[in-house]
């Protein structure tokens, strides 16, 4: 009871914090307070506290920290969202609705991480068929250079989102069989030990997937979002550094092809190493991201007093653009803080779990959440080719908002599942070993 009654005060802190954004850029843009700020707080607290609730009624053992972070991330990315695009804020506040349904309705589903290890080749067919289905005519399209969306009549969305989560299943579902054999070094390749050749399969299936996306579907986020997942995965599964090398290397030298053979990933390096030789087209989200990050300088220029819509496509790909320059180094350094709480809150998770699957689960779920922060985010300033992955939380965005909310439910699962275990080994009373109970006569002839 005590976790989840700091669950709820970080819910209500982080309320406040939102809704304190949400005053400070009306102020910023109108001179004005919104005369909704007050129905804002009680939505903002109606709504997660409905996600608290069926937490305490279905994970009352789980991790204290994971809403109240996402919570946070969630809201602050609508107040800069609804700072640049009252069309597009109305649309994120629906899917966050929907975001907080999917959260429950993952909780109210799966019950025990058991079942889904028991479909994971069901997920990977739902996982291939997801990441390929940009790909088919008519219902694929191709937007911002990348060939990641899917419209059917009015629903837009990119299956690639949900599609690293069935993946991270299989993958984790896949190494509790296999991980022993992957240990094993009984083939020679030269100098070389490695194991048999028929189970390094998943590993090549990985790789050439990636490649895969990156070539026609010019989405170089994802594809080196998918081959880090089964890496980190393969490797706690293993504990073989060779494996990870080797992957690396793989994916190094699949890129460097698609580098000197596709003009759209030169355009993406070029564009990375460069951005000021074509500031105008290629360069310019990067170099005008660049401007507005450093006038934000330590506390920024405050909320709704920049101009971050300089920036094309801002509420989304350069959300931390737009962070950074209105709350300056703090405010970027304080999402990357709740980042690092969420991810590090997942590793330990996984650590406190015994079950070998929901051990590796919870490790490729942190995994994604980590990594595609850090890519997007290093795109932003540059440590990485410019990619098209969203913010988790905290950009525009139906899918990613979905995907991740799930993403969070399985990590709370796992979460109740491993503190409920621990609990039940502390507590559970222990009977009675009549083999070792001392029957040795006691003094006065009568027996015990």
């Amino acid at each position: 009871m005590s976790r989840r009654l700091t669950e709820l005060t970080l819910i209500v802190l982080g309320a406040l914090c939102t809704t304190g954004a949400y005053v400070l850029a009306s102020l910023g843009r109108f001179a004005s307070i919104p005369a909704n700020a007050g129905p804002f707080l009680v939505l903002v607290l109606c709504l997660f506290a409905v996600a608290h609730l069926v937490t305490r009624m279905l994970a009352r053992n789980a991790d204290a920290l994971l809403l109240p972070m996402a919570g946070l991330l969630n809201g602050l990315g609508y107040v800069f969202i609804a700072r640049l695009n009252d069309g597009f804020a109305a649309r994120q506040a629906i899917w966050t609705f929907l975001g907080i349904g999917a959260y429950c309705g993952t909780l109210l589903v799966v019950r025990r991480t058991r079942m889904l290890e028991s479909y994971r080749y069901t997920f990977l067919m739902i996982g291939v068929g997801l990441l390929l289905l940009p790909l088919v005519p008519v219902i694929g399209h191709e937007a911002y250079g990348a060939r990641i969306w899917v419209q059917a009549g009015p629903l837009n969305f990119q299956p690639g989102e949900f599609a690293k989560i069935a993946l991270a299943i299989f993958f984790a579902g896949y190494l509790v069989t296999k991980r022993e054999l992957l240990s094993m070094s009984t083939f020679s390749l030269g100098p070389l030990k490695l194991p048999e050749p028929k189970h390094l399969g998943p590993l090549l299936l990985a790789w050439g997937a990636s490649i895969l996306v990156m070539v026609f579907q010019k989405d170089l986020g994802s594809s080196l979002l998918f081959f880090l997942l089964f890496l980190v995965v393969v490797q706690v599964a293993t504990e073989r550094l060779s494996f990870t090398i080797a992957g690396l290397f793989m994916f190094a030298g699949g890129a460097w092809v698609a580098w000197t053979r596709f003009s759209h990933v030169q355009r993406r390096i070029d564009g990375w190493i460069d951005p000021w030789s074509d500031a105008k087209d290629s360069g310019l989200q990067v170099v005008e991201a660049a401007f507005g990050i450093s006038s934000g300088g330590v506390t920024g220029l405050g909320p709704g007093r920049g101009n971050p819509y300089l920036v094309p496509v801002a509420e989304s790909d350069f959300i931390f653009a737009t962070i950074s320059e209105e709350l300056g180094l703090l405010g970027g350094t304080a999402v990357l803080m709740a980042f690092v709480i969420m991810i590090g809150s997942g590793l330990r998770i996984a650590i406190q779990t015994e079950r070998t699957f929901a051990k590796l689960l919870a490790v490729g779920l942190t995994a994604l959440m980590g990594f595609q922060a850090f890519i997007i985010i290093a795109g932003v300033i540059r440590v990485l080719p410019l990619t098209g992955v969203t913010l988790p939380f905290v950009s525009y965005g139906g899918s990613s908002l979905l995907s991740n909310y799930v993403l969070i439910a399985l990590l709370m699962r796992i979460s109740d599942e491993s503190e409920g275990g621990v609990r039940q080994r502390l507590f559970k009373p222990r009977k009675l070993d009549e083999s070792k109970v001392d029957r040795a006569p006691i003094p006065g002839g009568v027996a015990p």
